[in-house]
């Protein structure tokens, strides 16, 4: 039995939008924003420009569609985990076990999601890094889970000053996205001992590097 013409319609439209979504994510990880424009978007698809135009209203349209994407997915899976955890922890969190919970969630993501979720990690750390528009983004996406992380933390450090839990997360993002713009210095640096595909090795030591941050300035 043959499908109607509407949905062979819609599941045509699905597939060009994702196959634009993966090509500007790809471009836009490489080259930023400003880098990339809709007709080359359009030629590395293979459609005319004025398609694009069709879709979506403008370059930043579509940038936010594309960071939208997959921010949406690792908000929830993140926020999962954090809930996960805290049922687990009995009510008495620790600053790792936190810390684990919210950082080895996504980079699982950039270990086994392809090139796919590793453009986006690129593209991540650019916005994270855009003083002029980037942060906003980030308040946006990223505000309520960060939250729940931060609440956990102050449970586990209930004597810690506020201050101290802020500035111990700004640090970890920090690092956090450095680690996610993959820009090969630690390869150079370390003579190819390590690597800034090696995801795995990231998770292996990040979370109780920070934590031992953490602990030690609110002690």
């Amino acid at each position: 039995m043959t499908k109607p013409v509407k949905s062979r319609k819609a599941e045509q439209r699905a597939e060009t939008i994702e196959q634009i979504l993966d090509t500007a994510e790809e471009l836009f990880s490489q080259h930023g924003l400003y880098g990339v424009t809709l007709k080359e978007v359009a030629k590395r698809v293979g459609v005319h420009h004025t398609l694009l135009n069709y879709y979506f209203a403008d370059k930043k349209a579509l940038f936010d569609a594309v960071f939208t994407r997959r921010a949406a997915v690792t908000n929830e899976r993140r926020m999962k985990a954090l809930d996960d955890y805290e049922k687990a922890s009995n009510g008495k969190p620790t600053v790792e076990g936190a810390l684990r919970a919210f950082l080895d969630t996504d980079l699982d993501l950039y270990i086994t999601g392809g090139d796919g979720w590793r453009n986006y990690a690129a593209l991540g750390a650019q916005v994270a890094n855009t003083p002029a528009w980037g942060a906003e983004m980030m308040d946006q996406h990223f505000d309520p889970v960060v939250l729940r992380l931060i609440g956990l933390l102050k449970r586990a450090l209930p004597d810690a000053r506020e201050a101290d839990i802020f500035w111990g997360y700004h640090f970890v993002t920090g690092a956090l996205m450095l680690t996610l713009a993959r820009t090969g210095r630690i390869d150079k640096l370390s003579g190819g001992i390590c690597r800034s595909e090696d995801f795995g090795a990231v998770k292996e030591r990040m979370a109780s590097f920070m934590a031992a941050g953490f602990l030690e300035i609110c002690r």
